[in-house]
């Protein structure tokens, strides 16, 4: 499978080639060319499948055998689980009234990231060591990608991990996790501003081709490919797990809340739901609610400041993630969602054309909602009824099956 700039002027590449390359040369981020469509019948044998499992089916989908062939892919993904707490890897709690939680803070920082990024370090590896090279990972962090990202390739001898940190920004558990990690492998620094603000040098630097080369550098954060891949993972799970039976006709519809800072999840929902599966995607967000601003009034625009919430980690302005969304959203156009981006890096605000938003609205509003909260997971129920509160740190991903519109 060959991937290709959201932004339509890098060359494309392969699996290998999106995972160390981190943002494209022309600051888009990768996506795959065509996204293959997944019939009932193959949903219908994944049903069964464990979360390892569907794991490995999605990333063989998207990586291909001549890259990784099939009995190794399985090897990384099971050497990659093998730390998390519980047998099943995720596990889906079931509440009342139909409210379902999946649980996806089994791994070692007990950050769902851990999942994305295990893989990922895994297949990071598996490549250096065919290739006898070295690289440096550059990491941005407001929190939870970090110590997920340490955790991931601490001790690795052909990787260093430089990991930015923002002074106060962060909870005191998560500082901890990163800056008591004693390998040489392992640098952390702590930086003045937000998340978004230290994001601006990370992609100074990458958009310096010569110098990324130089170095080796690459990035872990979710701009990476391979983490949007596993994520997708989640929704499988939770729709076939909410799913009592797939041989009704249309395929029932699960309603999956998102909370999201960076819009990776996002993206990997709205990927998930484009090649077939059959969710509703609602997107949490806190009183940083530029993803709320966006879906409901199509204003891409910044704050005057980043606030502070009880989840720190979604204090974020700058969803980079939203930029896959936008080139989904537009049919794969690669030059408006390039105009879009490069107007909303210039001036920090960009109105959506509103050929765009209203396709948004006329097409996939009832995929895709969002609810503001702070700090805390909010979940809708159909009918209007009102809101349901969970703690996001506690609840990274609720589900809700629900039997019609």
């Amino acid at each position: 499978m060959w991937y290709v700039s959201t932004r339509g002027i890098a060359p494309q590449v392969n699996f290998e080639g999106a995972l160390f390359s981190g943002y494209a040369p022309d600051g888009g981020l990768f996506m795959p060319e065509e996204l293959p469509q997944l019939d009932r019948e193959t949903l219908c044998r994944w049903s069964t499948l464990s979360y390892p499992d569907l794991v490995k089916e999605l990333c063989a989908l998207f990586i291909g055998s001549e890259l990784i062939p099939k009995d190794d892919l399985n090897d990384l993904i099971d050497r990659a689980f093998s730390r998390f707490r519980h047998k099943e890897v995720v596990r889906l709690s079931r509440l009342k009234n139909g409210l379902n939680v999946l649980e996806l803070w089994h791994g070692v920082t007990y950050a769902f990231k851990d999942l994305s990024l295990s893989c990922t370090a895994q297949f990071l590896q598996y490549f250096l060591e065919k290739r006898e090279k070295h690289v440096t990972v550059v990491v941005g962090t407001s929190g939870d990608t970090g110590s997920a990202a340490i955790e991931s390739v601490k001790g690795a001898k052909n990787v260093d991990i430089i990991v930015l940190l923002p002074k106060g920004h962060c909870t005191k558990i998560q500082e901890l996790q990163m800056t008591t990690v004693l390998k040489e492998n392992v640098h952390v620094f702590g930086v003045e501003g937000n998340s978004d603000e230290l994001d601006e040098p990370i992609k100074t630097v990458f958009a310096d081709v010569a110098f990324v080369k130089k170095h080796n550098l690459m990035s872990l954060n979710s701009i990476n490919w391979s983490r949007v891949l596993v994520q997708m993972a989640h929704h499988f799970l939770a729709y076939f797990q909410c799913t009592p039976s797939l041989d009704t006709h249309p395929l029932p519809l699960v309603e999956v809340v998102v909370p999201t800072g960076a819009a990776g999840n996002l993206a990997a929902g709205y990927i998930a739901q484009k090649i077939g599966l059959p969710i509703r995607l609602v997107v949490a967000v806190n009183r940083n609610d530029i993803i709320h601003r966006t879906v409901q009034q199509g204003d891409f625009s910044l704050s005057k400041a980043v606030k502070s919430t009880l989840a720190s980690a979604m204090d974020i302005q700058v969803p980079y993630n939203m930029e896959r969304v936008f080139w989904l959203l537009s049919g794969s156009d690669s030059q408006v969602t390039r105009a879009l981006m490069e107007q909303f890096e210039r001036t920090q605000s960009v109105n959506l054309p509103k050929e765009l938003h209203s396709k948004w609205e006329r097409q996939d509003y009832e995929q895709m909602a969002v609810m503001e909260c702070d700090g805390c997971c909010v979940e809708l129920c159909p009918g209007n009824c009102g809101p349901r509160r969970g703690n996001v740190t506690g609840i990274p991903r609720t589900v809700r099956g629900r039997d019609g519109g």
